[in-house]
């Protein structure tokens, strides 16, 4: 059953992001989005710390202290801040949050609307994404503009409905590319 459930689970979000990125004009992205949890290594340990109501990979830190299916996730995809973790050029800094592509940033947007979407069912609100975003926001590593960027969007998602937010985003994307 914890099978079929995860399998369910991930295929649903895919084809939510899909669908927005398809929305913004990221077509290979929607496709590709994800991919990789249905490699075995991600996927068996999705199933075995399946619980339904939040991400497996939350479930496998709690249980076994880390999570390797994430480790091995955030390596591979590119719309996570994570990936762009590096050595600052300055040495005094340490890792800092690298700047991100918009095309990366605007899958971001999309794989946070519909986990949130996925994860909260029948209680999602537009506010929702913005306030899981912020409540750990101080404890993350990101680059400042993608932050700025990301918070923009969940907050005009909040207050201005999906339809206005892909509408901007599209813009920006299209403005990006014609640079």
């Amino acid at each position: 059953m914890k099978f079929f459930g995860h399998f369910k689970t991930i295929t649903k979000h895919k084809l939510m992001v899909m669908e927005y990125c398809f929305r913004l004009g990221l077509y290979w992205q929607g496709l590709a989005h994800d991919m990789s949890k249905y490699h075995p290594k991600e996927f068996r340990i999705g199933v075995k710390y399946y619980i339904g109501t939040e991400s497996p990979n939350a479930e496998e830190r709690k249980i076994t202290g880390v999570s390797t299916a994430w480790l091995r996730h955030k390596g591979r995809n590119k719309h996570h801040f994570e990936y762009w973790m590096d050595y600052s050029p300055n040495p005094d800094e340490g890792i800092v949050g690298m700047k991100i592509p918009l095309q990366y940033v605007a899958e971001m947007f999309c794989d946070r609307l519909a986990a949130s979407k996925n994860y909260q069912g029948d209680k999602y609100t537009p506010d929702y994404p913005l306030a899981y975003y912020v409540k750990d926001r101080d404890k993350i590593i990101i680059h400042s503009e993608v932050d700025e960027l990301l918070v923009k969007l969940l907050t005009m998602l909040k207050d201005d409905g999906e339809d206005a937010t892909f509408s901007y985003l599209k813009a920006l994307l299209k403005q990006n590319k014609n640079k």
